[in-house]
């Protein structure tokens, strides 16, 4: 734990209050000036989240930096209140970390200071497979082994916060036989080519491709897990919960919106359900949920399990009623293409459907409750 805490101050992450303060000045300052760009013109904030790295915003949930769950989810929360597009590549950066950390491959490893300074950008290519094992879809990509390695072929679609000399954590079916798959971080090099998707209602800012891969080979300093299953069952809880945080952001900023119009329309609002201060009660509550959780990410436990993917449902939940009130709140302002609620409508509704969805997270926990049951 010394060495974590010595990490982190000679990076000037030491002080939570002072990350978190420092991620709130460029979420208002630079990001929200720039958030109907990142929806409407599909501009990739690059820079921005080089700058959010630098202020430690993507080091928290780390073990080497001290496995501070509560300061991943409230820095990814203060950027998603200002554009959740951002906050969910926030998640997916998180994420794609720590796949890198919990793989043990030294190669890995040692990438993990460029990626979490910004140096490098990173994403994560799981909702296929994620889906696949649990029979929803088939798997995209299939891998062969060879000598040294194996070799992939397939396309994976919809990969986010991804680009040419990026890199994203996915996963492969080996063929010819079940229940072994390979996870591996994939170099975004000259080997694997990108295909624009078909446009969306939302998220258009996030460098979301299609992946064609060809006999692309990966080798041993690329492997994140073999076999895939013990190492997802030990990181899926982290995946989920660290989600939250763009979902409890859209939710603050839906709220946001709601008391910018108080004074103007409160004398008419006061008639409408889920008012700021219900929400914003409700929210709390969540978050402090989501913070206790985070000190329980890796205790392997089914009940802590099955109570986190419970949370991340509710703050999908929650963050669509917040985003339609605050729309209901603000009136025809609220409408214009412009609004930042009109935005966060949208934003909700892929907070409610990114994998896993509520209709995904609601029959997982029917069936390990099930399972619990039967035990």
């Amino acid at each position: 734990m010394q060495s974590a805490a010595f990490d982190r101050a000679d990076l000037g992450w030491s002080d939570d209050d002072q990350v978190l303060e420092t991620v709130r000045k460029i979420a208002t300052e630079d990001l929200s000036p720039v958030a109907n760009k990142i929806d409407q013109e599909a501009f990739y904030p690059s820079v921005i989240m080089r700058d959010l790295a630098v202020a430690g915003a993507f080091c928290g949930h780390l073990d080497k930096y001290g496995s501070r769950y509560d300061l991943a989810v409230d820095a990814m929360t203060e950027i998603s209140r200002h554009c959740g597009s951002t906050g969910f590549m926030s998640w997916c950066h998180d994420v794609c970390g720590l796949y890198m950390e919990q793989s043990g491959n030294s190669a890995l490893v040692a990438r993990l200071d460029d990626h979490v300074r910004g140096n490098t950008l990173g994403g994560t290519g799981l909702s296929n497979p994620m889906k696949a094992l649990t029979g929803i879809e088939k798997m995209a990509l299939k891998a062969v082994k060879v000598d040294g390695g194996y070799v992939v072929n397939g396309c994976l679609p919809w990969v986010s916060h991804i680009r040419v000399g990026g890199y994203c954590g996915v996963i492969a079916g080996v063929d010819h036989t079940q229940d072994h798959e390979i996870m591996f971080l994939l170099d975004l090099d000259d080997r694997a080519s990108l295909r624009e998707c078909p446009t969306f209602s939302g998220m258009e800012g996030t460098s979301t491709w299609a992946i064609e891969l060809s006999d692309y080979f990966v080798g041993h300093d690329q492997i994140i897990a073999d076999p895939v299953r013990p190492f997802l069952k030990k990181v899926r809880p982290a995946f989920v919960l660290l989600q939250t945080g763009f979902g409890l952001g859209v939710t603050q900023g839906a709220i946001d919106s709601m008391l910018e119009v108080e004074e103007s329309l409160g004398h008419v609002n006061q008639f409408l359900h889920d008012r700021p201060n219900e929400v914003q009660a409700e929210l709390d509550e969540l978050k402090a949920k989501v913070h206790r959780l985070g000190r329980e990410v890796f205790s392997g436990s089914l009940d802590i399990l099955i109570d986190i993917l419970d949370a991340r449902a509710q703050v999908s939940e929650l963050s669509l009623r917040a985003t339609q009130s605050a729309l209901l709140h603000q009136g025809a302002r609220g409408y214009l293409m412009s609004s930042p609620v009109q935005r966060r409508i949208r934003e909700a509704h892929f907070v409610a459907i990114v994998t896993p969805a509520i209709k995904h997270l609601r029959w997982e926990m029917s069936k390990l409750m099930k399972a619990d049951l039967a035990a």
